[in-house]
């Protein structure tokens, strides 16, 4: 079983930069897919990257596709989603989570993941 604790959130200037990180607890870390996800009031989890097991693999949401960069380090255990040139619609909580390997389209699916962190605030003013 997987515990997830996100760090990081803080509240930014529109074209910033902030790191998050997520850190895992349980034993199956380097065997599990990780993603971030993201939420603002009043509507659904949105997917925004996932990396692979060995961290070879990434994919993003459009949204932040050339702007964010999400890493591991599984000596660490954690996983990083270094966000650059943000903006106000990037306000939201970010959850990390983590499953079973997947790619593709399956990875931008919450019902995907098994685990989740309690999320962090990330806001952007303008």
């Amino acid at each position: 079983q997987e515990q997830l604790v996100e760090s990081g959130g803080d509240l930014v200037q529109a074209g910033g930069s902030l790191r998050l990180s997520c850190a895992a607890s349980g034993r199956t870390f380097s065997r599990s897919a990780m993603g971030w996800f993201r939420q603002v009031p009043g509507k659904e989890r949105a997917f925004v990257a996932h990396i692979s097991t060995s961290g070879s693999y990434t994919t993003y949401a459009d949204s932040v596709k050339g702007r964010f960069t999400i890493s591991r380090d599984n000596i660490k255990n954690t996983v990083y989603l270094q966000m650059n040139s943000l903006k106000p619609e990037d306000t939201a909580v970010y959850f990390c989570a983590a499953g079973p390997a997947m790619s593709g389209i399956a990875s931008w699916s919450e019902g995907r993941y098994n685990y989740w962190g309690q999320g962090t605030q990330v806001t952007v003013s303008s």
